[in-house]
């Protein structure tokens, strides 16, 4: 280090010669040759009396060769230039200079500027560029390559804004190209009113013939590109282009268009990209007659052709979804401009349904009944009896003429042989009968149903079963020759049914008709007529705002019955008045909500994005199901193939 010290000094005494006049007293000659870079940057920092703080990884040498004394100022900025051939750079921070590489520079604290940037020389700097008129994204292919490898360049579009860093005297430089690109668009509109032909047909026509003229797969530069737009209301196009070659072509082929045609009745063919022909064209014909009745729409294959005689011929071709209108050319210019507006695309709406119902059940029965029928069969005077309580299945009688009619419980007896009873004969002599039952049911049912359906087309999903409900019969009775027996049966669905028939406002809200069904089998209620179904519906007109949830209705019900049957006077006594009655309580609660969330979708990419959103949904099932199923060996469950949703270019 001292051996280091003691050259830099004999460097500063012997190549930075002061010159003889006092007018040079503050100019130095420079030579370097081949000298070490950390060597320089110290020599440098005594002149200008700046500190530096050199980055480890700067190495190597540096040759700066001056042929005439230069300012003291200078050598500071000579210093830049050196070690930016060298691939270092110069980040000041107060009076500290950190000499680092200059990959690193961008990510150090460098100063930033607006598009009104003074800095100048070989200082990194980062400078934030608003545009006016052209956009950020397609100037950084333009602008890339003229920015230092190590430096970068992007684009912000939400404020089209250029964020560079770079030296100085570069970051100048583009600022001049900037604002030579950044320029108001000098393309004009022109219009041009049309007399016979229809501006609708022509500008579609123009459009295509000008989009075909380009390089397939190649945009048109903006010198390049002709836009036209028709007015229907004025049956005028609108055309706009940079260059004016391209407007006077456009000129000429419309002025060369719009010439009468040679018959009166002239016959024009338009195809519909969403409307159906046939409802249009009832629609067409009510404006041509003045109708304002609604009648009902053609059939298919009916031409729906007004009466001989009438003003223009308007027929629907439901094979290729197509107008053929018959008129004259004032009145089809009129039509085709009613016929682009109502041949729009109609809006969808995706409806998602949630209905959730909870249902709890509960039991319990406890009864004790006696009876006496030992002296039944004696040949003296007896006494018989006993309590008879609780319906088919809980009571004594029941259970001694046929001991499997007992309900589901608990059932303890005391039996004492058999008993012969007039009318019925041998009988379980069965004395004392106790009961006791407890049930308790549960369920819960969520159900997620969901429909996509067009603007004022109504939708329906059912899911379920479809259930025979005997309707009528006949029977064959006693020996005489009838016709053979039969059963008469109409199916109906069980299960979940949702309708929903949206329509669209202007403001976004979504007018919903709504019938929701919630229907199922009672499987612990029996009836000789049929089968006993629960059924839950709402029937409803709503008004929900796009996207938000809303509540359809509720129901929250609890139904609890007791009954008990006793022996007058014993059966209240305290205690003991329990070995004389029969009781019976059974609670049902059931709590059930319906919500609905409606998305209106108004182009291919909202469709496409729920499509992608749902299909990866049932994908991601799937496989999860693939993870923590429990499937034999060398079985795989199929999982969809995976699909992209993306909306391509007309």
């Amino acid at each position: 280090m001292l051996k280091l010290k003691i050259v830099v000094f004999l460097l500063l005494s012997v190549l930075l010669i002061p010159t003889s006049t006092a007018r040079e007293e503050d100019k130095i000659t420079l030579n370097f040759v081949n000298t070490d870079i950390e060597s320089v940057i110290k020599a440098v920092g005594m002149i200008s009396g700046k500190n530096f703080i050199i980055d480890p990884r700067v190495k190597g040498t540096i040759n700066i060769v001056s042929s005439s004394p230069v300012s003291k100022d200078l050598t500071y900025q000579i210093l830049l230039s050196a070690l930016r051939l060298q691939g270092f750079s110069a980040i000041e921070n107060g009076n500290v200079v950190r000499i680092i590489p200059e990959a690193d520079a961008k990510q150090s604290s460098t100063p930033v500027s607006d598009r009104n940037n003074t800095v100048s020389g070989d200082k990194i700097i980062t400078q934030v560029y608003p545009l006016r008129y052209e956009s950020a994204s397609q100037l950084i292919p333009v602008l890339r390559p003229l920015i230092g490898p190590n430096n970068s360049i992007v684009a912000y579009p939400n404020t089209n804004t250029l964020v560079m860093t770079d030296y100085a005297d570069n970051i100048r430089r583009l600022n001049k190209i900037i604002d030579a690109i950044d320029q108001p668009n000098n393309g004009e509109f022109i219009t041009l009113k049309l007399t016979y032909a229809s501006a609708v047909d022509l500008a579609q026509m123009l459009n295509k013939l000008f989009a075909e003229s380009a390089t397939p797969g190649v945009a048109a530069e903006a010198g390049r590109r002709v836009q036209i737009t028709a007015d229907a209301r004025t049956n005028s196009l609108l055309v706009r282009s940079d260059n004016p070659a391209l407007m006077a072509r456009a000129r000429t082929l419309v002025i060369g268009l719009d010439v009468p045609t040679s018959s009166a009745g002239n016959i024009h063919v338009v195809y519909l990209r969403n409307a159906e022909a046939p409802k249009l064209a009832q629609t067409l014909r009510a404006i041509m007659n003045g109708d304002t009745t609604t009648a009902a729409a053609p059939a298919a294959g009916q031409t729906g052709a007004l009466p001989t005689g009438g003003a223009g011929v308007i027929q629907a071709d439901v094979a290729t979804n197509s107008l053929i209108i018959t008129a004259p050319d004032n009145l089809y210019n009129t039509l085709r401009a009613v016929i682009d507006k109502l041949d729009a695309r109609r809006a969808q709406v995706y409806v998602e349904a949630l209905i959730a119902e909870v249902t709890t059940d509960k039991a319990a029965e406890f009864g004790i009944q006696w009876q006496n029928m030992n002296g039944l069969n004696g040949t003296t005077p007896s006494v018989i009896g006993g309590t008879n309580l609780g319906g088919a299945g809980t009571n004594i009688i029941g259970a001694a003429t046929n001991i499997t009619s007992v309900g589901r419980g608990i059932n303890i007896g005391i039996v004492k042989g058999q008993v012969n009873i007039p009318g019925l004969g041998l009988v379980a002599n069965l004395g004392v009968l106790a009961r006791a039952l407890q049930a308790d049911a549960n369920a819960n049912i969520l159900s997620t149903p969901n429909l996509l359906t067009l603007d004022n087309e109504e939708a329906k999903i059912v899911i379920g079963k479809n259930v025979p409900f005997v309707t009528g019969q006949y029977a064959q009775t006693g020996t005489a020759a009838t016709a053979t027996p039969f059963q008469t049966i109409e199916r109906k669905d069980v299960g979940l049914t949702l309708r929903v028939k949206p329509q669209i406002s202007e403001g976004g809200t979504v007018r919903l008709q709504i019938y929701q069904e919630v229907s199922s089998i009672d499987t612990l209620t029996t009836n000789t007529a049929g089968v006993v179904t629960n059924k839950r519906s709402i029937d409803s007109t709503v008004l929900v705002d796009d996207g938000r949830i809303i509540v359809l209705g509720g129901l929250i019900q609890d139904d609890v019955k007791d009954s008990e049957e006793k022996v007058p006077i014993l059966g209240d006594i305290p205690i003991l008045g329990n070995l004389f009655k029969y009781q019976k309580r059974q609670q049902v609660k059931t709590n059930l909500m319906v919500f609905l969330r409606p998305f209106v979708l108004k182009n291919a990419e909202a469709s496409a994005t729920i499509t992608g959103d749902r299909y990866e949904f049932i994908r991601n099932l799937q496989g999860e199901e693939r993870l923590t199923g429990n499937l034999l060996p060398n079985m795989k469950m199929p999982v969809l193939p995976e699909v992209t949703f993306d909306v391509k270019p007309k």
